[in-house]
Order: C-alpha cells, then structure tokens, then sequence
C-alpha cells in the first residue's frame, strides 16, 4: 500500500510544469545562497570545482560545475571505451534478442529506449551499462569514445526520478522520461549515449557548439540536476573489465572495457 502511494505522489509530480518551476527557481539568483547548504548536505568536494563556491551564480550554475583541469584524466589504452560520466553502475550486461534484463527488476527493450529508431537492430545483442549521478556526482557528460557524431534525436517525455526508488518501483522510468539520444560512430562501429531526464530540473543540454568529431573524454553534454546515462555498445564490438559489477562506481576518462572489431 504505502509503495502504491508513493508512486502515485510521484506520477502526480513528475510532470514538466513542475519541472519547469523547480528549474526557474534554480536557475535564479535567489537560489544563489542555497549553494553552501546544497555543498554540504550532499558532501560536495568543493575544492575540485573549477571555481570559488562564492562565484556561482545559482545553484544551477554551481550544479554543471566544470572540474579543475586533469582531475579526470582519460584512460589512452588502445581501443578503451572509457565511463562518460561520474556515477554508480545501477545496470550492465549483455544485450539479449533486443531486451535489456533486469534493472532494478525491470527489464526494456532497445527500440523502446531508442524511440523505434531503426538503429536499435545494431544493439539488439550489444552491451549496456546503466550510469546513475547522484546528486553529489560531476554532472558534465563526455564522450565515452573517439569519433564522429552522427545523429541525435530529443525525445520528450516525464520526470520521473531515476533513483532506487525510480528505477524499481516507478513504471519504466528509462522509456517513458524525456532523453537526449547521441549516436557516435567509432572505429569498431557505433555506440548509442541515452540521456536520461530526472525529476525536478529534467534538462538536458548539448554543449554549445557540439563539434561533430570528438576526442574521448571531450564534453558532450550536462544535466541540469540529477539523472542517468544509459551506454549502448554495438552487436560484437565490446568487452567490459571484469572486475565491474552493479553498484561499482566509475569517475568520467575510467576505462569500462574494450572496444573491438565485429568477428
């Protein structure tokens, strides 16, 4: 009883108007004095970010932080595929017939997440790692690869928060959340980097300007407050380390595993 009820406080304030106040709010100047609260109740390093905490212009701002230069340090190895983000693997496996099994109890499938994009046939036996950012986490997104941009759809969608609870308890919070889908083509095939919107904030942004070829390690986008990344690897083309598992923590530039020709 009480989980039903708390999905459906959820379901009642997981819509955008919501978001939308929440985000104005953050986005102001009077939001401005809630940063050294905000630093402390969720044990901010404040000392790796790029600035002074007195410098931010609202809690927004202080929220996509850039870090101080080479504090991420990118993994070179030949053929990495590094983490694109700071976060707690929720998720990871392989990629069975196009369902991708058990998150959190839930199990999806590629064309729901890829919005019936005919690209899902190239990940229907692929590999994928479920990336949640706390909100104490780095919440600028890189590129996990080397390679060209070479498509990117918007799917609008809800708010629903991506946390335990989200992922467990809330209806397929993956496929029904607004996302920002990138499509980076690399030099063993492709590889699908789904944003995912979160509750309060749920904005998603490119960085300005997106350059068509990346760098590993190069921004790609930001979250504005909390949310998830869902990494899809191309059928036969990935390897992950196998000392990661669910709940293991990855920083941005960490290798996941290794990239390799399809046989």
């Amino acid at each position: 009883m009480a989980k039903r009820f708390f999905r459906l406080l959820t379901e009642l304030s997981s819509r955008k108007s919501v978001s939308r106040l929440t985000g104005a709010f953050a986005k102001s100047k009077l939001s401005r004095s809630l940063i050294p609260w905000f630093a402390k109740s969720y044990r901010i390093p404040i000392e790796d970010a790029e600035k002074s905490v007195a410098e931010y212009l609202s809690l927004n701002d202080f929220f996509t932080r850039r870090l101080k230069p080479g504090l991420r340090p990118i993994d070179n190895t030949e053929a990495s595929l590094v983490s694109p983000v700071d976060a707690a693997i929720t998720g990871m496996g392989r990629i069975e017939a196009g369902q991708i099994i058990n998150v959190k109890g839930q199990d999806y499938t590629t064309q729901e997440l890829l919005n019936q994009s005919p690209r899902q046939l190239n990940y229907t036996d692929g590999f994928y790692f479920v990336l949640y950012l706390s909100p104490t986490d780095y919440h600028r997104i890189h590129s996990p690869v080397t390679g060209k941009v070479i498509e990117k759809e918007h799917i609008p969608g809800k708010v629903y928060p991506v946390n335990e609870f989200g992922l467990r308890y809330m209806r397929r919070v993956l496929s029904r959340n607004e996302r920002l889908i990138t499509y980076i083509r690399h030099t063993f095939g492709e590889l699908a980097v789904v944003k995912v919107g979160a509750m309060n904030v749920s904005s998603i942004r490119y960085v300005e300007p997106l350059p068509n070829e990346l760098n590993a390690g190069d921004e790609l986008a930001y979250f504005e407050f909390g949310s998830t990344v869902v990494l899809l690897a191309e059928n036969g083309t990935f390897d992950p380390r196998n000392d990661l598992a669910v709940g293991s923590k990855v920083k941005v530039g960490e290798r996941l595993g290794t990239l390799q020709p399809k046989e």
